[in-house]
């Protein structure tokens, strides 16, 4: 099998300014940590089914089980983990509590994401 020139790179020549620029932009690797673990939330099938819904609109435990065909118990862990990820808020009213998405940001996500995978 032969190499191509790509594969490999021996630094005949770095592109110095490149490399210095992206460098400087380039973000702490705790941020970049941080953000490698949010996109692995967004790994799980489940999670991503809850998501969705709640992009529709604001739902409780028990729609969300009958909607998804899970049980209270699933969607509660599921919940608990899109909660620590801050990607899920919650409201109560009376005994029932409601959840939608977070902010528009965990929306946008979702929506770029859908547009991605429909191409």
């Amino acid at each position: 099998m032969a190499d191509t020139d790509t594969e490999r790179c021996e630094y005949l020549y770095v592109h110095e300014d490149v490399v210095k620029q992206v460098t400087s932009e380039m973000p702490q690797d705790e941020i970049l940590y941080d953000l490698a673990e949010l996109f692995k939330v967004f790994g799980d099938s489940t999670r991503i089914k809850i998501l969705y819904a709640l992009f529709e609109a604001e739902l409780c435990v028990c729609d969300m089980a009958q909607l998804l065909g899970l049980t209270q118990t699933a969607v509660s862990h599921q919940l608990r983990v899109l909660k620590n990820n801050k990607l899920v808020k919650f409201r109560r009213e009376g005994k029932n509590i409601f959840y939608s998405l977070s902010d528009n940001h965990v929306r946008s996500i979702l929506g770029q994401g859908m547009e991605h995978v429909s191409e």
